[in-house]
């Protein structure tokens, strides 16, 4: 039965509508974006069986295209629906970020980082240049790695800061692994950093690391002064 025969408050859009989007399953969000079924299935099976096959939207939406469309009724159309969702909400954080101050808005700050760098498979380190009020001047990469690490060089590091004007910096990078947990070489490229910065007056206000379902904060930590 097509979903415009179904009951009202049933219905994803008119349960959206009534309830707002946090009452919605994953499954009824994911139909709404798709938009409609395919041939014998409504949006909502589309969507089902999508969920059945990847297991949560993180691993649907990190999925190729080529893994996407091996479900019957997503083609490359709608897998780039589903990118761009997915890109929208990557941009509406920057959005926040950017008007935000990245150093007093700290949950801002890693909810954006999170969505840049969590499902990245390969270890990539970036930054986050500020000026001297603490806001948001351009969040780069910088360094790509393998899965076992990211050569860093702080040479490079001071001279995009200095092009960028920035007062100070947040640096940032993630584990593939999955585990947040700082390793010893992250702690001696941080010393480096921060030291090479400082001998151009450039702050370090933190260090990042992004894991799978959490980011540890060197500076929660004292590990930017120590």
């Amino acid at each position: 039965m097509p979903i415009d025969d179904w009951p009202a408050t049933e219905r994803p859009r008119e349960r959206l509508q009534a309830l707002g989007p946090g009452a919605l399953s994953d499954a009824e969000l994911l139909a709404i974006v798709l938009g409609t079924g395919a041939a014998g299935a409504t949006a909502l099976d589309l969507a089902h069986a999508l969920l059945a096959r990847f297991r949560t939207l993180r691993n649907l939406l990190g999925a190729s295209r080529e893994q996407a469309c091996e479900v019957r009724g997503l083609g490359p159309a709608r897998w780039c629906q589903l990118q761009a969702a997915a890109e929208i909400v990557r941009r509406n954080l920057r959005e926040s970020l950017d008007r935000a101050d990245a150093l007093t808005s700290p949950a801002v700050t890693r909810d954006y980082l999170r969505a840049r760098l969590r499902d990245l498979p390969h270890e990539v380190f970036c930054c986050l240049f500020l000026d001297n009020r603490n806001r948001v001047i351009s969040f780069e990469e910088l360094f790509r790695g393998t899965i076992d690490g990211a050569s860093v060089h702080p040479r490079e590091v001071v001279k995009t800061a200095l092009q960028r004007n920035a007062a100070a910096v947040i640096l940032a990078h993630n584990h593939p692994s999955g585990v947040a947990e700082p390793s010893q070489a992250d702690e001696i490229i941080t010393r480096r950093l921060r030291d090479a910065l400082c001998l151009v007056d450039i702050r370090v206000l933190d260090h990042i690391v992004i894991g799978e379902g959490e980011c540890v904060s060197f500076a929660e930590r004292g590990l930017i002064n120590g």
